[in-house]
C-alpha cells in the first residue's frame, strides 16, 4: 500500500514538474518572439520608406495580428493552468479576439500575394492600383470578413444560452463556449471557404509570377522561393484550423503521452507559426533587415563593444 502511494505521488510530481516547465517555455518563446516582432513593428514606424508601401504595411499588419494572436493564446494557457476555470463573459470576449486574429492571417497572406502579382506582372500600374490609401481599406475588409464569421456565433450564444450562463465559470476554449450542434457545421464549412480561397489566390498569383518571370527572360528562382514560403506560411496557419482534429486523434492512439501530445500540438499551432512570419517576411528582406539591424538590442550593443575595443 505505501509503495504504491508513493509510486502515485512521484507520477503526480513528475506531472506537475512537466506543465511547471512546458508553461517556462511557451512564457520564454512568447517573449523573444514578440521582443522581435515588437522590433520589427519599432523598425516599420521609425522609417517613412517603409509606412509608405503597401508591401510592407501588410507584413507589419501581418506581424501586429501575430503578436495580438500570441498573446490572447498564452494569456488563455496560463489562466487553464493557474486558475482552471474563468468568467464565460471574460471567455467570450478573450476568444472572440483569438478567433479574429487566427482567420486574419490567411487572408492577409492573399492580399501579400495578391500585392506581389500587381508589382511583378503589372509594374507600370503598381503604383496606382496599389496605394496605402487602398492598403489600410483591404486591412479593414480582413477585419470586417472576420466579423462576418465571428460574431454569428456570439448572436446564437446569446440567443440561445440563460443569463446565468454568462455569470458562470468555464474552461475557457471555443468548444465550452460556443457549443451549439450549428455552430460547429458552421465553423467548419467557413474554415474550407477561406482555405480554399487562399489557396487559390497563392496557386493563381504565383504561377501568374513565374509565367511572367519566364516570358521577360527574369530569374524565376526568386518567384519560386515566394510561393514555397508563402505555402510553408498558409500550411502552417492550417494548423490552427486541424489542430483541435490531430490533437483528438492522437491522444486516442497514445493516451499515455496526453499532455505532451497537447503541448507538442500547441507548439506548433500556435508559437511555431508566430516565430517563422518575421524570419520569413522581415529577416529574408535585405531592406528590411539592414534597418532592423540599427534597432535589435543584441547586434547594438555587439557593434558598441567593437568600437570600444577598436578605440582602446
Amino acid at each position: 500500500m505505501m509503495n504504491f502511494s508513493t509510486n502515485s505521488n512521484f507520477t503526480q510530481s513528475k506531472v506537475k514538474d512537466f506543465i511547471v516547465t512546458k508553461n517556462v517555455i511557451i512564457v520564454a518563446l512568447y517573449f523573444s518572439i514578440n521582443y522581435i516582432n515588437g522590433t520589427l513593428v519599432h523598425t516599420f514606424f521609425k522609417h517613412e520608406i517603409f509606412n509608405g508601401n503597401p508591401r510592407y504595411i501588410l507584413f507589419i499588419h501581418m506581424v501586429v495580428n501575430d503578436m495580438i494572436q500570441l498573446t490572447i493564446s498564452v494569456l488563455l494557457n496560463l489562466i487553464a493552468y493557474i486558475f482552471s476555470t474563468i468568467n464565460v463573459s471574460l471567455c467570450c470576449f478573450l476568444l472572440m479576439i483569438a478567433l479574429f486574429t487566427t482567420l486574419n492571417t490567411p487572408l492577409n497572406l492573399a492580399g501579400m500575394a495578391v500585392e506581389r502579382y500587381i508589382a511583378i506582372c503589372n509594374p507600370l500600374r503598381h503604383m496606382q492600383i496599389c496605394t496605402v490609401r487602398r492598403t489600410y481599406i483591404l486591412i479593414g475588409l480582413i477585419w470586417v470578413l472576420g466579423a462576418f464569421t465571428i460574431l454569428p456565433d456570439l448572436f446564437v450564444i446569446l440567443a440561445t444560452e440563460p443569463l446565468s450562463f454568462f455569470h458562470s465559470t468555464t474552461y475557457c476554449s471555443r468548444e465550452s463556449v460556443f457549443r451549439h450542434p450549428s455552430m460547429v457545421e458552421k465553423r467548419n464549412i467557413s474554415h474550407l471557404v477561406y482555405l480554399s480561397f487562399v489557396w487559390l489566390t497563392l496557386f493563381y498569383t504565383y504561377f501568374r509570377i513565374m509565367f511572367a518571370a519566364k516570358a521577360t527572360g527574369a530569374d524565376a528562382r526568386k518567384a519560386r522561393n515566394t510561393i514555397l514560403l508563402h505555402g510553408l506560411q498558409l500550411l502552417l496557419c492550417m494548423f490552427t484550423f486541424i489542430g483541435p482534429q490531430i490533437e483528438s486523434v492522437l491522444i486516442s492512439l497514445f493516451p499515455m503521452f496526453f499532455s505532451e501530445i497537447k503541448f507538442t500540438i500547441y507548439i506548433f499551432v500556435h508559437i511555431l507559426p508566430r516565430f517563422l512570419s518575421p524570419i520569413v517576411y522581415g529577416l529574408r528582406d535585405q531592406m528590411f533587415c539592414a534597418y532592423l539591424k540599427k534597432h535589435l538590442l543584441c547586434i547594438r550593443m555587439k557593434e558598441r563593444n567593437q568600437r570600444k575595443t577598436r578605440a582602446s
